[in-house]
């Protein structure tokens, strides 16, 4: 036995509770970990929520993002004692997650911790940060460059943005925030934006074609910011699309993908191939200023994650949210 979040659904109903779980809930895997650290990410809050339709098997352990250390392995690449990241791969969704004392996953799916951080600072990063990740690879492959201007990040003040705005900053791009959360712009300007835009400046229906104004963006919210955003691309600007956090539906036109050459890339971190991940892993070792990530996080301990699970959703919550799995 040992102790996690179970998410339950039956006659009873859809329900999530910090228990005793059988080791029997954890399904196939070939190396077997002692999870230190998870987070909280908004697909973790929709499924402990049960707000979103994010647990497709039952019983299950959410938590998309684990550190910790293996102990046992049938894996050929990992042995006793490793110190060992996970991120995605339905982890939280299909196959029990991180939100427990013991996880058991595919040796595939895992990532050897990077030298240069250490396990907290891993998941400051999780999910979230590796999506910011592979969102700038994006930006830079196809050929945005600092000098070509202005790069816009939504939804600034959480994780993937708080991420976003400070890789973007070291590497010498101008960043520009939206954020919803007036409060929050000191922060965000904290994290290297030059300024700061409300919300509701992008919340209305978008004309089809607007001023240029980004030379790149990265956008977790959908819906009409999405659709905003896009029409104010300059002229061959590039959009990385990773969240829903507005809606999942796109109210746009093909206006700015046909007179402006702009283009939309969907950034997918869950099923994202082992060669990408480690790449970006080590470009987030190489190109994330470390120190900024105790000041864009936080630590709740997992008796707390349910109850932050619910304020994340209401937008009240800042930047990661680490769990310590022991307290």
């Amino acid at each position: 036995m040992f102790k996690g979040i179970l998410i339950e659904k039956d006659d009873a109903g859809y329900r999530a509770e910090l228990k005793e779980i059988d080791e029997a809930v954890l399904y196939d895997g070939d190396v077997t970990i002692r999870v230190a650290y998870s987070t909280l990410n908004y697909k973790d809050a929709l499924a402990i929520t049960g707000k979103g339709p994010v647990v497709r098997r039952f019983p299950m352990i959410p938590g998309i993002d684990l550190v910790g250390t293996v102990e046992h392995s049938d894996n050929a690449a990992y042995k006793v004692g490793d110190t060992v990241v996970h991120t995605g791969w339905g982890v939280g969704e299909v196959h029990p997650g991180g939100l427990a004392e013991k996880a058991r996953l595919k040796g595939e799916w895992l990532v050897p911790l990077p030298s240069a951080f250490s396990p907290t600072q891993a998941m400051a990063i999780g999910t979230a940060g590796f999506t910011a990740m592979l969102c700038v690879m994006a930006l830079e492959r196809h050929g945005v460059t600092p000098e070509k201007g202005d790069i816009l990040v939504t939804g600034a003040a959480g994780g993937v943005g708080s991420v976003a705005v400070s890789l973007l900053t070291k590497l010498g791009y101008t960043v520009v925030g939206v954020s919803g959360r007036p409060e929050e712009a000191d922060y965000i300007k904290s994290l290297g934006a030059s300024e700061v835009l409300d919300r509701a400046e992008f919340s209305s229906p978008a004309k089809p074609i607007a001023k240029e104004r980004w030379a790149g963006a990265i956008d977790v919210v959908g819906s009409h910011t999405l659709a905003n955003v896009c029409s104010t691309m300059k002229y061959r600007g590039v959009v990385a699309a990773c969240g829903l956090a507005g809606g999942m539906d796109f109210p746009s036109s093909v206006a700015p993908f046909i007179l402006r050459g702009v283009t939309l890339a969907g950034i997918d971190s869950v099923m994202c191939p082992r060669v990408e991940r480690l790449e970006a892993w080590q470009r987030l070792a190489r190109d994330l200023d470390a120190t900024k990530l105790e000041m864009l996080s936080h630590e709740i301990g997992l008796t707390e994650a349910m109850q932050v699970a619910g304020e994340l959703l209401e937008g009240k919550v800042r930047g990661r949210v680490l769990v310590d799995i022991s307290r």
